[in-house]
């Protein structure tokens, strides 16, 4: 009798066990789900990108709202000092593209933004972006990219128009932008 409660008591002690770590890892896996969800939610607020499988494909590669928005940042930046100055206007647009992406002062990213309004970013600070934009397509499809490229440089060519011309006239974006916009667009293409 004694065997059969000892047997009995390590066959409990076992299951429960089992269930304990069982438990666990279901737990895990929900917090998983909430923080997956939580995430393509925020990607989602700072990009724009409605594409379920883009989003899902983006926090899957560890991509941020924080880092997704402050990326957003380098092609808006790169067009405004592409004449190797920034004009009030410009940086007007800058400050309103930052707004619509979710970038104010309390955002990580406003004091780095806020200093490339000041001083133009070292040339490194676009070969990263280019590199991390290059990296990030890779494990894109050719629809997930392309969304992608839109939503990020749509704000840049908003940028660019804002500067053009005189007085509402003539060429709105000028050959030096062109050609910053053309490199960024180049980026996405997957090597």
């Amino acid at each position: 009798m004694d065997d059969e409660r000892i047997l009995s008591d390590r066959r409990k002690a076992l299951e429960d066990e089992f269930f304990a770590k069982e438990n666990e890892r279901l737990r895990e896996r929900l917090q998983e789900r909430s923080e997956l969800s939580d995430v393509k939610e925020e990607l989602q607020q700072v990009t724009g990108i409605q594409d379920e499988a883009i989003l899902d494909r983006l926090a899957e590669l560890g991509v941020k709202a924080d880092t997704l928005a402050a990326i957003s940042l380098v092609p808006l930046v790169e067009v405004a000092w592409a004449d190797g100055r920034l004009q009030e206007n410009e940086k007007g647009a800058l400050l309103s593209a930052a707004r619509d992406a979710g970038i104010d002062q309390r955002h990580p990213a406003y004091e780095l933004f806020d200093n490339w309004m000041i001083h133009r970013p070292a040339p490194q600070m676009l070969d990263a972006w280019v590199a991390y934009v290059r990296g990030l397509s890779a494990h894109l499809d050719a629809e997930q990219r392309s969304d992608l490229r839109e939503k990020l440089l749509g704000r840049a060519r908003q940028v660019a128009r804002v500067a053009g011309g005189f007085l509402g006239l003539g060429k709105r974006v000028s050959a030096e932008e062109e050609a910053v916009l053309g490199m960024l667009e180049r980026a996405f293409d997957a090597e």
